[in-house]
C-alpha cells in the first residue's frame, strides 16, 4: 500500500478536525476525498503532506512512518486552488522549480519541461510570462510543476475550484487520461461531487473530520450509505418508513422494498428517476410545485397533499405545467435502504 493512515488524528482547540481517521491508497489508484466544508478533507491532505502535524495516529508512505519527515522529504506533489505559480518567473521556471530544488542538472530541467509541457497541453509555452495565462493555463502549470519531480503521490486540494464549469468538465476527463498515461497516484479533495466522481477510482465521503462512505463512484452513487451521504448528493426524496414484509409504510404510501429488508423503522431513499408520473387519478395525488431544466431532463418538482414535496426526473418532452396535477408511482429499482 503506498498510503496508510492510521488512526489519524488532528485537533484545533480541543476539537477533532480529523477523528481517528484510516484510509489505504493503492499505487497507481486515483482516490477524491469528497465532503463539505468544515468536514476535515483538507486537513487531511496536508496531514499526508507534512504540512500538519497529527495529533495522534500515523501517516505511512510505503510502510514508513512519517511521522518527523518534513514536508519537502516525503516525496509527494501537491497543487493547491490558487496554483499559487511564481509570478516573477516564466512559465518553465515554475516548472522546473521541483527539479532545481533537487540539483538536476540544466539540459534535464530542460528536458522535462518540454516533456511536461507538451503532456498537459501547452506546447513551447516555456517562456510565456505567468500574467499573461488564462486561469485554464495557470492550472495546467501547476500540474506540470507538481508532476515534474516524478512523485510518487501526487495531491491536489480543489484544483478546479476557480475555474468556470465548462472548462472544469473539460479538463477533469483530460486530468484522468493523463493520470492513466503516466500511472500517477492521486489523493485529491474536492466539495464538487461531478469532478470527484469523473475523476476517481474510489470516493471518501468525510463529514465531521470522519469518514461516512468510501467506494467506487458507482457503489457510493448506487448505495449511500446514510442519510447525510445522499442529501449531500443531491439525493432529497429521503423519508422514514415503517418496514414490514416487502413493503414500507411511508408518507408517501406503501413503498416496496427488497424481500431481505431490515425491518421495523428504517430510512428510505427514493432517487428521481424512480419517481413516475401517472395520470392524476392514479398513485399518489400531486401537485407540480416547480420545474428545473437540467440539459438532459427537467427535475419536477411535486407536492402530494399531506407528505413531503418529491423530486421527479422526468424527459424533456414529457414534463408537466406549474399546477398541474399528476399522479406518482414508485419504480422499486431505485428505492434505496440507507443505514
Amino acid at each position: 500500500m503506498l498510503l496508510s493512515l492510521e488512526g489519524a488524528t488532528v485537533r484545533f482547540g480541543g476539537r477533532a478536525v480529523l477523528d481517528a481517521v484510516g484510509l489505504d491508497v493503492a499505487e497507481h489508484e486515483i482516490v477524491c476525498v469528497l465532503g463539505p466544508s468544515g468536514s476535515g478533507k483538507s486537513t487531511l491532505l496536508r496531514a499526508v503532506a507534512g504540512l500538519q502535524p497529527l495529533n495522534g495516529g500515523r501517516v505511512s508512505l510505503d510502510g514508513r512512518d512519517q511521522s518527523g519527515v518534513p514536508a519537502h522529504k516525503r516525496g509527494v506533489g501537491l497543487m493547491f486552488q490558487d496554483h499559487q505559480l511564481f509570478p516573477q518567473r516564466d512559465v518553465g521556471g515554475n516548472v522546473a522549480f521541483g527539479l532545481r530544488m533537487h540539483g538536476a542538472a540544466r539540459p534535464q530541467q530542460d528536458e522535462r519541461v518540454r516533456e511536461l509541457l507538451d503532456l498537459v497541453g501547452l506546447p513551447g509555452a516555456a517562456r510565456r510570462a505567468v500574467a499573461s495565462l488564462s486561469g485554464g493555463e495557470q492550472q495546467r502549470v501547476a500540474l506540470a510543476r507538481a508532476l515534474a519531480p516524478r512523485p510518487r503521490l501526487l495531491m491536489l486540494d480543489e484544483p478546479l475550484g476557480q475555474l468556470d464549469r465548462s472548462l472544469r468538465e473539460r479538463l477533469v476527463v483530460e486530468l484522468r487520461e493523463l493520470f492513466g498515461q503516466l500511472g500517477t497516484t492521486v489523493l485529491a479533495v474536492t466539495h464538487d461531487q461531478g469532478e470527484a466522481f469523473a475523476l476517481a477510482d474510489r470516493v471518501v465521503v468525510m463529514r465531521d473530520g470522519r469518514i461516512a462512505q468510501s467506494g467506487t463512484p458507482l457503489e457510493v452513487w448506487q448505495r449511500p450509505a446514510d442519510e447525510f451521504v445522499a442529501r449531500f448528493l443531491g439525493f432529497d426524496n429521503v423519508v422514514e418508513g415503517m418496514v414490514s414484509g416487502e413493503a414500507a409504510d411511508t408518507p408517501w404510501g406503501k413503498l416496496p422494498v427488497p424481500q431481505d429488508a431490515p425491518q421495523g423503522t428504517r430510512t428510505l431513499l427514493v432517487r428521481p428517476a424512480g419517481v413516475r408520473l401517472v395520470p392524476a387519478d392514479e398513485g399518489l395525488r400531486c401537485t407540480v410545485a416547480a420545474r428545473t431544466f437540467k440539459g438532459t431532463h427537467v427535475a419536477v418538482q411535486v407536492q402530494p397533499e399531506e407528505a413531503p414535496r418529491l423530486e421527479a426526473a422526468v424527459a424533456l418532452r414529457e414534463a408537466p405545467e406549474v399546477g398541474d396535477a399528476v399522479g406518482v408511482e414508485f419504480d422499486p429499482a431505485e428505492i434505496v435502504m440507507l443505514g
